[in-house]
């Protein structure tokens, strides 16, 4: 079987210099999941021409818009770099340019050209999962972000913000601190073999006990 070997990161954007070139509906695309994400990722737009969706969702996340072909000069200071254009050779330009600078790229719908896939997300406040299927499908991912969404409770975020809390109070250095979080937390896994739901009735009264 095929084994996955991507290695997942979260990145800050909001710290990096981040690169769209190209301003079609691909652009357009890659723009609007990466400010779902992250709001305020530091983005730059560069085409000759560029949709006027695009032109809005810019303007609210301060995306700068710069209308002009792409030359390797835009590469200067860029963390990460997405080629979207509808120009094979441009966008493998891109590729190149970018490894030669050592910068992260992605081409889209081009696998053997990205250093990086930009995967399916789910949210619920500090919480967090990345979906890769190792760019074989981006429908595959679609659709298990959708079942994700669906299962982790909406109230994930409070029992993560509890447990920092409860973090912080337990004594020891760090190797006890994660023994002891591992132990309060056994209730949010189901054992092997059950198929019942999972339960955090447990867990969730000893937090609140903790807590009053």
């Amino acid at each position: 079987m095929e084994r996955n070997e991507l290695y997942p990161v979260f990145l800050k954007v909001s710290q990096l210099n981040v690169l769209i070139v190209g301003g079609g509906n691909v652009g357009l695309e890659k723009l609007t999941f990466l400010l779902k994400s992250s709001p305020n990722a530091q983005v730059e737009m560069v085409s000759l021409e560029f949709l006027e969706d695009t032109l809005t969702l810019a303007k609210q996340h301060n995306v700068k818009i710069t209308y002009d072909a792409y030359h390797e000069k835009y590469l200067e200071g860029r963390h990460m770099v997405v080629a979207t254009t509808d120009k094979v050779e441009v966008n493998e330009q891109v590729y190149h340019d970018c490894r030669a600078r050592t910068i992260l790229v992605n081409v889209a719908d081009n696998p053997p050209f990205c250093d990086f896939y930009m995967g399916g997300i789910v949210t619920k406040g500090n919480v967090k999962v990345a979906i890769s299927t190792n760019g074989k499908s981006p429908t595959t991912a679609k659709r298990l972000r959708q079942f994700f969404e669906d299962v982790i409770p909406e109230n994930i975020d409070d029992l993560v913000l509890n447990l920092n809390e409860y973090r912080k109070t337990i004594k020891g250095d760090f190797e006890e601190k994660v023994e002891t979080l591992n132990e309060f937390t056994k209730g949010l896994v189901s054992k092997k073999g059950d198929n019942e739901p999972i339960k955090n009735e447990t867990i969730w009264s000893r937090l609140k006990k903790h807590f009053r």
